[in-house]
């Protein structure tokens, strides 16, 4: 296939792998038992959550924007869960 010479978006990347490894371990749980961490620690999680997924510590300049957006989105839809979760006192 010949090459358009458009570049290559992260949508239309794939990368083939036979296994994928386990991830975001080192992502803390933000439930114990009925208690549940601020927005602090969900903000925490979502950052180390975009920078493993996006495979940037820090990115670019031209990515931060979208990096920071994400991460809030991230960060909105955790909270969303942890309060929509029904848990026993």
């Amino acid at each position: 296939m010949a090459s358009t010479g458009a570049p290559v978006v992260a949508s239309q990347a794939r990368v083939s792998s036979p296994k994928v490894p386990d991830m975001c371990r080192s992502i803390v749980r933000l439930r114990e038992g009925s208690q549940i961490h601020d927005r602090d620690g969900m903000e925490a999680a979502a950052l180390q959550y975009v920078r493993k997924v996006s495979g940037f510590r820090q990115p670019s300049q031209a990515n931060q924007t979208t990096f920071d957006e994400v991460v809030t989105d991230v960060a909105d839809a955790t909270e969303t869960l942890m309060e929509s979760l029904h848990l026993r006192s």
